[in-house]
């Protein structure tokens, strides 16, 4: 979870291989109405996200294609919608931390995705950060190399009690 640009979708490829989990980009799910908002630069609201929230939340809570597991990537900006998609399984955050800066660079380099850079003030003032009451978040800095972070992840979530549904 994080802002558009922290690096979810890398993050949440590598952490699927790491575990030989399939891998959802919630970016490909959001409707073809929230893609054109976003690509001429309207920031997405509550209601906006709902319906794609709920798409990921049917994605996470379904275990006869995901009975193994499942890693989605997807902003989880505010509290709200962390707890839309607690609601449907039982889950784990990774929130990839990330300032504007990181992420102004890493939008720049961006050809082919329908998030512009303009967007990026509307993504952190809906950002809600993870509080210490969110036991089930773990936070990394956006600019730790992939490959350390999937390990960090591996290895707090591996250490703790097995989440039950």
């Amino acid at each position: 979870m994080g802002v558009s640009g922290s690096g979810k979708s890398s993050f949440g490829l590598a952490m699927a291989a790491a575990l030989r989990l399939p891998f959802v980009d919630g970016d490909d799910l959001h409707s073809p109405d929230n893609v054109r908002k976003m690509s001429r630069g309207v920031p997405l609201d509550d209601e906006d996200r709902r319906s794609w929230l709920d798409i990921i939340a049917a994605k996470l809570g379904d275990s006869q294609v995901y009975c193994d597991g499942v890693v989605v990537a997807c902003s989880a900006l505010k509290l709200a919608y962390r707890d839309r998609l607690r609601s449907a399984a039982a889950v784990r955050f990774v929130f990839l931390d990330a300032d504007a800066v990181l992420v102004t660079h890493r939008l720049a380099g961006r050809t082919q995705h329908f998030m512009p850079q303009s967007l990026i003030k509307s993504q952190f003032n809906a950002l809600e950060r993870p509080t210490s009451a969110e036991t089930d978040v773990l936070t990394l800095p956006a600019a730790m190399p992939i490959e350390i972070a999937v390990a960090a992840a591996r290895a707090y979530f591996s250490a703790e009690t097995p989440l039950e549904d």
